[in-house]
């Protein structure tokens, strides 16, 4: 039985030139255009929850589209989580690459790092949607992906229902980074890193796999991040 092809927005059928987003809510799309904004809010939010020793150098952030619940658009980013729709995500991580190749901001990034899943949520799921959206970035980039830099020390509980504090204590200390991979990767030069999840609410997730990085890289690495919906 083949299922017919819809909008993941709306629902609509959809035509034979379209994929997976109908021209209409293509158009429509909440477009962030962070991508070329270095103090943008996404930015803004994301560099304030550091300290001044963590801060330096800025880090950049962008994000796809503005994210809503109930928009319709929260769709694109709820098919990859918990949909399995790997082909949709990778539509849309498309999207969210050609923004970055075309900022300067993001124009000397060397490697790209999916935040990663606990290994027993993974296995549930099957992948990583980070990772899904991590290596299309890499590959639009022209850049290596990292997925192994990350590793997520112990199981947390969903962010979704949780308020600002209590996504910050439930990720504390949650990720760590492997020197040896972040020796090599600085040996051979990268001096730009881009940080990657699926969605940006308060930051608390990406601050806290920044910080392990950053713990390890020093001040001579910038740490950027980039997602497909920003809901902050």
């Amino acid at each position: 039985m083949v299922l017919p092809r819809v909008c993941v927005v709306c629902g609509r059928a959809l035509m034979p030139c379209e994929k997976h987003i109908c021209l209409l809510c293509a158009e429509d799309m909440p477009r962030t255009r962070f991508a070329g904004l270095s103090h943008n809010p996404m930015a803004e939010k994301f560099n304030a929850g550091m300290s001044p020793d963590e801060y330096e150098p800025y880090a950049y952030a962008a994000a796809l589209f503005h994210y809503s619940a109930g928009s319709g658009y929260d769709n694109i980013t709820k098919a990859l989580k918990y949909g399995g729709n790997l082909a949709e995500g990778r539509f849309f991580a498309s999207m969210l690459a050609s923004e970055l190749v075309a900022s300067e901001l993001f124009s000397d990034v060397g490697a790209v790092v999916p935040v990663p899943l606990h290994w027993m949520r993974r296995w549930k799921r099957g992948y990583n949607q980070a990772g899904v959206i991590a290596r299309v970035l890499a590959r639009e980039m022209g850049v290596r992906c990292e997925p192994g830099l990350l590793k997520r020390r112990r199981r947390t509980a969903s962010q979704t229902s949780l308020d600002a504090a209590r996504r910050q204590e439930n990720v504390r200390g949650a990720f760590i980074a492997d020197r040896k991979v972040i020796d090599a990767m600085l040996a051979s030069g990268v001096r730009h890193l881009l940080l990657v999840d699926d969605v940006f609410t308060t930051g608390a997730t990406l601050l806290e796999c920044y910080r392990a990085v950053r713990t390890l890289a020093g001040p001579e690495l910038r740490i950027s991040v980039a997602t497909l919906g920003y809901a902050g």
